[in-house]
């Protein structure tokens, strides 16, 4: 993992915080929504970024029906219990941004959701395509993309990957992998340790 400028200490570290699959299970819901017009499949049958195509789904119909979940964000799910304690702590840390890929119209239903969830952060970032996250100027990325990670990593930035069923097969050392939000806190207090 690329290490922090020793320059930055003296500052809060960036941290860029990923929500769906990071935050939010919107996969769950994308699930729900899936089984009623599709074969059914499960969340553990997801094992890479690009599933869509292993199912003959059409990536921009895959992409439109997830923000379609969105419009029900009362009902999707955390992906883990405490996100509030562990994003509290973590902006202790480090000044934690949002950082979002999505449909410029589903922002008002994620920050609802957050805001339910009473996620602590300081900005929300959104931007049209996840690879774009790598231009944004942050310390570390907390991410779930296997796609987003390599490039990140390529790049030179930090990336702490959210294990999901869909990036097990990603195996970069650069990366450190968390299965708990509350585990990247240890991770980011040591890269500040090692600047």
């Amino acid at each position: 993992m690329p290490l922090i400028d020793k320059e930055l200490i003296t500052e809060k570290l960036k941290i860029g915080l990923d929500v769906d699959g990071v935050l939010a299970d919107v996969i769950h819901a994308w699930i729900h929504y899936n089984n009623k017009i599709r074969t059914p499949i499960s969340k553990e049958e997801i094992s890479e970024w690009d599933f869509w195509k292993r199912y003959q789904i059409d990536k921009y119909d895959f992409y439109k029906e997830l923000s379609l979940c969105w419009q029900t964000w009362h009902k999707i799910p955390s992906t883990e219990e405490n996100l509030s304690t562990s994003t509290s702590i973590l902006s202790q840390v480090g000044e934690v941004d949002i950082v979002t890929a999505r449909e410029e119209h589903t922002h008002p239903f994620v920050k609802n959701w957050l805001s339910s969830q009473k996620i602590l952060y300081k900005n929300y970032i959104g931007v049209l395509e996840g690879i774009e996250k790598t231009k944004l100027n942050y310390d570390i990325f907390i991410d779930d993309s296997p796609i987003n990670a390599k490039s990140m990593l390529d790049a030179g930035k930090s990336v702490i990957l959210y294990s999901q069923p869909w990036n097990l097969r990603f195996d970069d050392p650069r990366a450190k992998r968390i299965s708990q939000l509350k585990d990247a806190i240890p991770i980011i207090k040591t890269l500040i340790q090692e600047a």
